[in-house]
């Protein structure tokens, strides 16, 4: 998201976010479509001594009406900014999801269900295994048309979905001709006839008489498989029921391997997806649905192994590196269980630094008014979240008079945003629900929150703060349960219900969210702040924590902090793996340590904010929370003076986000702690954002000296 000095934010950054975006997305064709998938009602996996978790449904739970009585006394949005949706009746809209594209805007947008792409022509669609190349700062592999089928389409719409597959309908006017289903993990692209009818290949077909052949374009071979129908040339004629199902043959495959692959590339229909703890793992299981149990081609990304899958030894490229072909019904994958956390540990500090921080954390506490808090639901957020961690800090230190001036303002604050008649009196500091969205828009909407963009991150903020201040008091989550619990159920409803989809943002195979909320680009969907994502979830869990909630879940198991947890977890593992400390070993071009802009079609080191060497690595460590010190110090200390060597070549941190790179550099020895803490001391006021103060950032820094 555009981050500028606070003075410029509200009303300059949006212009300038789509002033960019625009730019962008005019690289490359606008013309896509996307695939189907069923919405299902999911099972749950675990291991021995495991916690059971369902996944995602598109049914309403037994709470759902209490929900919907609370979203009702909101009140609604003025206007939706949704616009024309191709999207059937009775689905809710996919805002944030890596096929947003396909429903919202002009035209439908190019999508990326890894490791292919997939879009919309003019009278079907076409498909591509995209060519990976790499530069000094971004690695691309675009949407490209290798294969497709003409239908004699004249529209699409998404009439299902779940958070890994899409299904597509194809449409001559009002008669639905057919349906197309791709999902992430998989490179089948399955369209299954709604009437019998003639489609036309894109390319020659090469028959071989058993249903099967091959396109060759681009410099791609292309696998057919058709059932319920016959190849005659460049045409197929399918029965109604009848599917023809296409797979990008890898790179070196043999005969024998090529044939074990055309056996697999079965129909796909949807994905299952169902989440799990145990043994201190949290563990994700998408299955794919193949009919009948059968085993699909699958392909884990790098990095999440290859756990119940039969492997070819052969890869795809994609961006994210060379992808494991396989076959199976499901990945598996587990990470590392972080503990949400919102408190440093200050038990090692000397009495000198104790006493320095009592001074600092008494200044800082006296310039805390009712002015501090800004109106938007982005900066308002980052106030609320600096003002509450200070308050953590005076509690620690035993500063029960300056803890409790800065919980009257924080409360006074959050009272005016949990008002659940708010904005019925009022433009800003409340909520207010988008009937036709399906979701919370936070008042005033900044950074096209209105738009749902970035809803986890502005959401994070004011969720944690909170939590912070509810912990010591729990008649504030009496007070602040109806709206706190609609905020958190915006971003991370653990199940569908009328009100809200479930998990709108996070996307289980990617282990990321997603930032955009309609994606109007022609590279998929982005996520820029790793790092505000992580810290949204631990807002999730530790909200979930002190409140007991299920934000409308029919189970226990689905508490908010339970599923805040599992989103923090592999949020967390996917911010260290691909973007703190990522394998670049397949792009020597690309010449830098961080990959700070995450799209479905490339990798860039930049941002939507400025061209600062201190932005890339800065974007992905705002605001470190307490629990960031689980995983941004991957790759450890070489990796930490790796990158900033990038981002302050010439070692001065009076810069953008200095306050947070100083911050990671104490995580890299003791020793450098020490030198980050007399940085810390002198950096100048302007330089601490908003959601950081000095005392903060001396705590953070003294409690790794």
């Amino acid at each position: 998201m555009l981050r500028l000095p606070r003075s410029a934010r509200r009303d300059q950054a949006p212009d300038a976010r789509r002033r960019v975006g625009v730019r962008r997305a005019s690289r490359l064709s606008t013309s896509v479509t996307v695939v189907t998938a069923v919405a299902m009602l999911v099972t749950a996996c675990t291991g021995p001594g495991g916690t059971d978790h369902p996944g995602e449904t598109t049914s309403p739970t037994t709470n759902g009406a209490a929900q919907a009585r609370a979203v009702a006394a909101l009140g609604d949005v003025a206007s939706s900014k949704a616009g024309a949706m191709r999207l059937a009746d009775g689905l809710l809209p996919p805002t944030n999801r890596w096929f947003s594209g396909l429903v919202f805007g002009a035209a439908p947008q190019p999508v990326f269900p890894s490791p292919i792409s997939w879009q919309v022509t003019d009278d079907g669609f076409a498909a591509g295994l995209p060519t990976v190349t790499a530069t000094e700062k971004t690695i691309a592999g675009g949407a490209t048309q290798q294969v497709g089928l003409d239908l004699g389409a004249t529209s699409t719409l998404v009439s299902a979905y779940d958070s890994v597959s899409v299904t597509v309908e194809h449409r001559d006017g009002s008669t639905v001709l057919g349906h197309t289903v791709v999902a992430e993990g998989s490179p089948l692209v399955t369209y299954t006839a709604a009437r019998a009818g003639t489609v036309t290949a894109t390319s020659p077909i090469d028959g071989t008489g058993d249903g099967t052949g091959t396109v060759t374009s681009g410099g791609r071979t292309w696998q057919l498989v058709v059932r319920d129908g016959t190849i005659d040339g460049d045409t197929i004629d399918v029965r109604s029921g009848g599917s023809v199902v296409l797979l990008p043959v890898p790179d070196g495959a043999t005969a024998a391997q090529t044939a074990r692959l055309v056996a697999a590339a079965r129909p796909l229909t949807g994905v299952a997806l169902d989440r799990s703890a145990s043994r201190g793992k949290q563990r994700t299981t998408l299955t794919y649905d193949f009919g009948s149990g059968d085993r699909g081609v699958l392909v884990p990304q790098p990095g999440q192994g290859t756990t119940g899958l039969e492997c070819t030894g052969l890869h795809y490229e994609t961006v994210q590196g060379p992808a494991p072909v396989c076959t199976g019904t499901a990945l598996r994958f587990a990470v590392d269980t972080v503990r949400p956390s919102d408190t440093l540990d200050l038990s090692g500090l000397s009495s000198a630094e104790r006493a320095a921080l009592v001074t600092q954390v008494r200044a800082d506490a006296s310039t805390v008014d009712a002015s501090s808090y800004a109106a938007d639901s982005y900066g308002g957020g980052k106030d609320l979240y600096r003002v509450a961690n200070l308050y953590r800090l005076a509690t620690q230190l035993d500063l029960s008079s300056v803890a409790d001036a800065l919980k009257t303002s924080v409360v006074d604050e959050l009272d005016q945003w949990f008002d659940p008649a708010g904005c019925g009196t009022r433009t800003a500091r409340c909520f207010a629900y988008d009937p036709t969205l399906h979701g919370l828009v936070g008042q005033e909407a900044s950074f096209g929150s209105d738009e749902f963009n970035d809803h986890h991150f502005h959401y994070g903020y004011v969720l944690s703060a909170a939590a912070v201040l509810a912990a010591d008091d729990p008649a504030l989550v009496s007070r602040w349960r109806t709206v706190a619990d609609l905020v958190a159920a915006d971003i991370a409803s653990p199940e569908a219900t009328a009100s809200f989809p479930a998990l709108r943002v996070y996307d289980p195979y990617a282990q990321h969210s997603w930032a955009s909320g309609f994606s109007p680009f022609a590279d998929g969907n982005n996520q820029e702040s790793s790092s505000e994502a992580v810290s949204a979830w631990n807002g999730v869990a530790l909200w979930g924590a002190v409140s007991g909630s299920s934000s409308g879940s029919s189970s226990g198991s689905s508490s908010l902090r339970s599923v805040g947890t599992w989103l923090l977890s592999n949020e967390a593992a996917s911010a260290a793996r691909d973007v703190l400390d990522p394998d670049l070993s397949a792009f020597p071009e690309f010449r830098h340590r961080v990959v700070s802009l995450t799209w479905g079609g490339k990798r860039d080191h930049a941002t939507w904010f400025s061209a600062a060497a201190a932005a890339p690595a800065g974007i992905e460590l705002i605001p470190m929370p307490a629990v960031a010190a689980s995983y941004v110090d991957a790759g450890g200390a070489a990796q930490i003076r790796r990158v900033l060597a990038e981002a302050v070549p010439d070692g001065r941190y009076d810069v953008q986000f200095g306050d947070y790179l100083l911050m990671y550099r104490a995580l890299a020895s003791r020793a450098d702690a020490a030198t980050a803490l007399r940085e810390a001391r002198a950096l100048p006021d302007a330089v601490v954002d908003s959601a950081n103060s000095r005392s903060y950032m001396l705590a953070w820094i003294m409690s790794r000296a």
